[in-house]
């Protein structure tokens, strides 16, 4: 009995083979990272676990990628032997860079927290502090007054305490992690305070009303500028909505574009002149306070 396969049928067996075996030599090859083919995949491998790490997040980022490598596998076997699927490419590179995009979008969040958080600390700091004389001792004593995840941050520095770093370098730390301006200007003024003497607790009340009034006033340029960043993205989707517009009532009006050199000499001056207002528009709106 003979198997009948057809030529359509045939390539996509060919290019699902070669799919498998591009994945399955990727996710072999990701344990030996010293290889020069696969540095790119070590750094990528890095850089979800340092990100997890910061994160508090448990898992590796090799199981991260051994996920992405079995979706992907996943969604050309569909495409390529059982039915097509419309837009198989979205799912393909979502699958690729959307776990990169998540954790980075989870960092900011938890950034963003921790900066709303940071007087809080200051604050509790101090007044424990006026009780407690000793910094380390009014660290550990706060801990469990603390929302996350400035707690977590927290408890990070007093383990690191515990297992012999001293006060000033597991704050040095901590702050190196987060690798936030205003975060870090809290715990400058905490350091410093500690390695000058004086009256901390005062210093400390200081710096928190500091820093409140500068969230507050972050705030408040926030809002006034609410309505321009609106404006900006109008400014970035409208080209692309009136495209369509026009294309639907009128399909193919915009194909004498893409006949001529001169033509694509426009598109690319329109696309020049679009990026470049998004460019501006965006300096214009990133106010610095």
């Amino acid at each position: 009995m003979k198997l009948h396969i057809s030529v359509v049928g045939a390539l996509k067996l060919g290019g699902l083979t070669l799919a498998a075996i591009g994945i399955i030599s990727v996710v072999y090859c990701l344990g030996f990272t010293e290889t020069p083919a696969l540095r790119i995949a070590g750094r990528y491998v890095a850089y979800l676990d340092r990100t997890l790490r910061l994160l508090f997040r448990p898992g590796s980022g090799k199981t991260i990628v051994r996920w992405q490598a079995g979706v992907v596998a996943t969604v050309l076997a569909v495409q390529l032997v059982v039915v097509d699927v419309p837009y198989w490419y979205a799912f393909v590179g979502l699958a690729i860079v959307g776990p990169a995009v998540y954790l980075a979008r989870e960092r900011r969040r938890r950034v963003a927290q921790l900066e709303l958080q940071v007087d809080g600390f200051v604050l509790a700091l101090a007044n424990s502090m006026k009780t407690v004389p000793s910094p380390s001792a009014a660290l550990q004593a706060i801990v469990p007054i603390l929302h996350d995840p400035t707690r977590e941050e927290i408890e990070r520095v007093v383990a690191e305490m515990r297992v012999g770093n001293t006060l000033d370098q597991s704050l040095l730390n901590m702050s190196a992690r987060i690798g936030s301006r205003l975060v870090d200007s809290a715990l400058s003024s905490v350091l410093v305070g500690l390695q000058v003497g004086g009256n901390l607790p005062v210093v400390l009340e200081t710096t928190a009303a500091t820093i409140r009034e500068m969230n507050r006033l972050e705030g408040v340029v926030k809002t006034k500028t609410s309505e321009g960043r609106a404006q900006l993205w109008v400014l970035a989707v409208f080209p692309f909505a009136i495209c369509g517009a026009f294309n639907w009532v009128t399909p193919g009006y915009f194909d004498v574009l893409q006949e001529s050199f001169v033509g694509y000499a426009i598109i690319a001056v329109a696309m020049t002149f679009w990026i470049s207002s998004l460019l501006v528009a965006r300096k214009v709106l990133a106010v610095d306070i």
